[in-house]
């Protein structure tokens, strides 16, 4: 079965500052040669590895709901410069919108069953992406998507 994690986007403003983030890691901007690649690295790696490398997705939690996933494409055991090893998420560069869904805020990263992830907004109707996120959460709240 397939597993997902849920992580708090710490900082992030919204879906086009998660983008803009990425495309600056993806082209190298952040660390020089390091091209081609979005990762996240984290202190502690999942124990549940093989289930989350099962097509198993990252969720982001941004400005209190969850927004948006990338698939996790592999997990890395790095030794940082500092000498602590720490574990790398290497993520599909495709940032996809799903239905908000509100979380609490919490520390480092959870398990989350593909039963409990909100769906994606492309399977929900054609065009909810184009909508203004403001305006979506909205009429998400009036239930009328």
């Amino acid at each position: 079965m397939t597993l997902n994690l849920i992580k708090l986007a710490v900082g992030c403003e919204g879906l086009a500052h998660l983008r803009d983030f990425q495309a600056n890691r993806f082209a190298g901007n952040e660390v020089p040669g390091r091209v081609g690649e979005i990762w996240h690295r984290t202190r502690i790696g999942p124990r549940r590895r093989e289930e989350l490398l099962d097509g198993g997705s990252l969720y982001w939690v941004i400005r209190r709901a969850v927004q948006a996933r990338q698939q996790i494409l592999e997990l890395r055991q790095v030794t940082c410069d500092d000498g602590i090893e720490r574990c790398e998420f290497i993520l599909d560069p495709k940032i996809v919108q799903t239905r908000p869904q509100p979380r609490r805020a919490f520390q480092g990263w959870r398990y989350l069953d593909s039963t409990d992830a909100p769906p994606d907004l492309s399977t929900l109707a054609k065009g909810l992406e184009d909508i203004p996120p403001q305006m979506r959460s909205d009429l998400i709240e009036l239930a009328l998507i």
